[in-house]
């Protein structure tokens, strides 16, 4: 059975145990995926995460923490801070894999079945898709084979280029 799917779809309509927030340091919401979040989440989202902010200053790049889904159909929210791209000299690539590992370590510590990742850092971050792509899927693939919490991760990408970048992925043997 496969456990890793394929959506292009708006991740805030999912109903999934936990969907991932392409998240900024302050938590505090911002542009593109985080935005729709805490629009569609509503106000509860946004007042979980200032206490967060409030104890440990936000959250830095490649760290995760998670809130309820407020207003969502998921239970859970998981915000995962990636990098913003500056050329690839610095950690990048190891902090976007961090942003994904410790995602998938906290959803499977809170007993997550069904995740959904958006595709993270690629939007105003401006990480590269197709090497954001091979990096998501590789840690995803790579946390899958040793774990059985999670049964089932959704990458869904809100755009067509995504969509395809990952469709290829998934389409090679593995």
């Amino acid at each position: 059975m496969n456990r890793i799917g394929l959506l292009r779809a708006d991740i805030t309509t999912l109903e999934v145990d936990a969907i991932v927030n392409a998240a900024n340091s302050s938590l505090t919401g911002g542009g593109g995926v985080d935005g729709a979040i805490h629009h569609a989440a509503g106000p509860k989202l946004l007042e979980e995460c200032l206490k967060i902010k409030e104890r440990q200053d936000g959250c830095p790049p490649g760290e995760a923490v998670i809130t309820s889904g407020a207003n969502l159909k998921a239970k859970f929210v998981i915000h995962a801070v990636g990098p913003i791209w500056t050329g690839g000299n610095e950690e990048e690539d190891q902090i976007l894999a961090n942003a994904y590992k410790n995602s998938l370590i906290l959803a499977a510590s809170n007993s997550v079945k069904t995740i959904a990742f958006p595709n993270i850092s690629t939007g105003i971050f401006g990480f590269p898709k197709k090497r954001a792509a091979e990096i998501a899927f590789r840690e995803v693939k790579d946390f899958l084979s040793n774990d059985s919490t999670i049964q089932t991760v959704i990458f869904c990408c809100y755009d067509e280029e995504n969509y395809n970048l990952y469709n290829q992925l998934l389409s090679q043997p593995q």
